[in-house]
C-alpha cells in the first residue's frame, strides 16, 4: 500500500517528521517495521522485547487480530460520525466502560482523543459542577502535554511552557517514602504516621488555599513516570475523606495505571475508593487507535442536563477508536488479562527484589501488578541518584544503550528504569528481559564502586 524501501524509513523521517520530546538535530528513532505479542522488529529484523508497552499503552500486546478485525469492520461499516450523533459502537463502548468502572458508579462517559484532553475535560467539568476554580495536583505527576494538562503536571515538563498555561493549579507533595521530605531524620516512621503526615500536609494546603475555592484534587492513582509511587494504605481513603469533608471533587487519573496495569481494572480499586471522575486512555484501546475518556458519577453529569457542555472536538467519540476500545475490553475479559497481570505481580516483584540484592547501584525497587521501577543510585546510604533531577548521566545513557543493543526496549527517566511490559507477558519473557537488565546494571555498579 505504501511504497517505501525499508532503508529509506529513517532518512525520510529525519527529513520531514517533527518529533515530540526531542531536540530535532539529535533524533535517532528505532525504525520499527512490525510487532507481535511482547516483541517488535526493526527494518533489519532485529527483535526487541518491549518492556515499556511502547508508550506504556499496549496492554494486550501487539498485533491482536481480534482488535484489528474490529477496527476493519467498523471502517467498512461506518468510519466516522459527527460527535453529536449516536452510533451503535458509542452506545456499547460507553456501557462497557461504565460497567468496569469502580463500583459501577461512574456511569456517564465522555470520550476524548487521549489522556491529556481527558484530564482537561475532567477539570472543566469539575469547575462547572462546583463553581470553584482551583485544582490541586501533586508535584510528582504528569497529566498531559496540552496547556491545561501541562499546568496540572507537577514535574519539570511544565516549567518550559510557563507562564503561558492554565491558571488555578496548586501543587502538593506525594507520599514518597523512599525520598520523604518529612522523614529524612526518621526513615523508620510507622506506616500509619507516614500516611497521616502526608494527609495532614494536604489538608493544611486545602485550608491555606480556602476549600471554597478548590474544585478538585487530581491525582494519578499510582504515579507513573515520576516514580511508580504506590500510595500507602489509608492514603487514598484519607484523600477521599478530605474531599467529602470540604466538598471537593476527586479526579483519579488512570491514563497509565488503568486497564489491568496494576492487577485491577483500575489502580484505585486496590484501596476501595470511588472517585467522582476518572480519566483514562492508553490501555483503553491498548493504543490500537487513539482514544481517551472521562467517566463520571451521574450527579456530576447532571450539571449539564439543562446547561450545554461547551466543549468537544471533531474526532470526539470516533467510531474506529470506539471499536478498538470495545474489542480491547472484550479481549481483556475473555483472556483474563487483568487476572494474569495480578498473578504476574509477585513474579515481577521478586525479580526486582533480586536485582536489588545483586547490584549495589539499585537503591530501591517498587511494583504493583506489572507496573515496576528500579531507582538507580550512586550511594545507597545517601540515596544520591545516578542521574540528576530532570537530567541524565553517562551511566544511565550507557545502561539504556546496552539494553537496546541487546534487544531490550526500556524507558529510563532520569535515574530510574521503568518496567511496564504488555500484560500478556510470561514469566519466561520477564526473565529474558531481566537477564539483560542484570548485565546492564553492571555499568551503573561500576560508578558506585568507583566512588
Amino acid at each position: 500500500m505504501f511504497d517505501l524501501p525499508d532503508d529509506q524509513i529513517l532518512p525520510l523521517s529525519r527529513e520531514h517528521a517533527f518529533y515530540t520530546w526531542s531536540a530535532q538535530a539529535r533524533v535517532n528513532p528505532i525504525p520499527v517495521k512490525r510487532a507481535k505479542g511482547v516483541y517488535f522488529w526493526d527494518v533489519d529484523e532485529k527483535r526487541y522485547l518491549d518492556f515499556n508497552s511502547m508508550t506504556m499503552c499496549v496492554n494486550i500486546g501487539h498485533g491482536d487480530e481480534r482488535v484489528i478485525c474490529a477496527i476493519q469492520a467498523q471502517a467498512a461499516e461506518l468510519p466516522y460520525a459527527a460527535p453529536g450523533m449516536a452510533t451503535k459502537v458509542r452506545a456499547l463502548a460507553s456501557r462497557a466502560v461504565a460497567e468496569i468502572s469502580p463500583g459501577g458508579r461512574l456511569s456517564k462517559v465522555l470520550f476524548t482523543l487521549g489522556g491529556a484532553d481527558a484530564n482537561e475535560n475532567a477539570i472543566k467539568i469539575a469547575r462547572a459542577h462546583t463553581g470553584r476554580h482551583k485544582i490541586l495536583a501533586r508535584y510528582r505527576s504528569y497529566h498531559g502535554a496540552t496547556a491545561g494538562a501541562m499546568a496540572a503536571t507537577g514535574d519539570p515538563r511544565r516549567v518550559t511552557w510557563e507562564p503561558n498555561l492554565m491558571t488555578g493549579v496548586v501543587h502538593f507533595l506525594d507520599p514518597y517514602r523512599y525520598r520523604s521530605t518529612f522523614h529524612r531524620s526518621n526513615p523508620s516512621v510507622s506506616d500509619a504516621d507516614f500516611t497521616l503526615d502526608y494527609l495532614n500536609h494536604l489538608e493544611e494546603i486545602i485550608r491555606y488555599e480556602g476549600p471554597e475555592t478548590i474544585a478538585a484534587i487530581l491525582m494519578e492513582s499510582v504515579t507513573g513516570t515520576n516514580g511508580i509511587i504506590i500510595p500507602p494504605e489509608g492514603y487514598m481513603q484519607g484523600v477521599r475523606a478530605l474531599c467529602d469533608k470540604y466538598g471537593i471533587l476527586m479526579i483519579a487519573d488512570e491514563v497509565m495505571s488503568g486497564f489491568g496495569r496494576t492487577g485491577k481494572w483500575f489502580a484505585i480499586q486496590h484501596w476501595g475508593v470511588i472517585p467522582d471522575l476518572m480519566t483514562m486512555a492508553k490501555g483503553l484501546t491498548s493504543a490500537y487507535a487513539p482514544l481517551g475518556a472521562v467517566a463520571m458519577k451521574p450527579e456530576i453529569a447532571a450539571t449539564f442536563n439543562e446547561t450545554a457542555f461547551e466543549s468537544g472536538l471533531t474526532y470526539t467519540a470516533h467510531p474506529i477508536s470506539l471499536a478498538a476500545a470495545l474489542a480491547n475490553i472484550e479481549v481483556m475479559r475473555s483472556d483474563k488479562i487483568v487476572e494474569h497481570a495480578a498473578a504476574m505481580g509477585p513474579v515481577l516483584h521478586k525479580m526486582l527484589a533480586d536485582q536489588g540484592e545483586s547490584h549495589p547501584s539499585v537503591g530501591e525497587v517498587r511494583s504493583i501488578g506489572l507496573f515496576g521501577i528500579i531507582e538507580v543510585v550512586k550511594n545507597r546510604e545517601t540515596k544520591e541518584p545516578m542521574a540528576p533531577w530532570n537530567g541524565s548521566s553517562p551511566e544511565m545513557n550507557a545502561l539504556k544503550k546496552y539494553c537496546s543493543e541487546h534487544g531490550l526496549f526500556v524507558y529510563t527517566h532520569w535515574h530510574t528504569i521503568l518496567i511496564i511490559p504488555p500484560l500478556i507477558i510470561s514469566e519466561e519473557q520477564l526473565r529474558e528481559g531481566f537477564d539483560v537488565l542484570d548485565k546492564a546494571l553492571e555499568i551503573t555498579d561500576k560508578a558506585v564502586l568507583a566512588s
